[in-house]
């Protein structure tokens, strides 16, 4: 039964959220501090998920084939490699390294 109880909550928070989302003036929107924030928030988002699953295991800093298959994607990034190349040279990277 608690199982159903997190999900109504979940489903009632989400829906508050994208309400309180909506009743936003626009004005306030259109700030540039406010446009700067929407645009930077997505990528911290992503890099914090990036580093937490590439470097965390529980509540342990892990080094492993993940964190060479990250590092290859970064080098092939700054080497301006297309999005196909960099995934396939870190997933190429991480599997030579799990293999060894």
């Amino acid at each position: 039964m608690s199982t159903w109880i997190a999900i109504g909550v979940t489903a009632a928070g989400c829906y508050l959220v994208k309400l309180l989302g909506l009743s936003v003036p626009a004005g306030a929107l259109e700030r540039p501090l406010v446009r700067r924030l929407a645009a930077l928030l997505p990528v911290a988002l992503l890099a914090a998920l990036t580093a937490q699953q590439t470097f965390g295991d529980g509540g342990h800093l892990v080094l492993d084939a993940r964190a060479a298959g990250l590092g290859a994607a970064v080098i092939a990034l700054v080497a301006r490699a297309p999005f196909l190349v960099v995934v396939a040279v870190a997933v190429a990277v991480t599997a030579g390294v799990r293999a060894l």
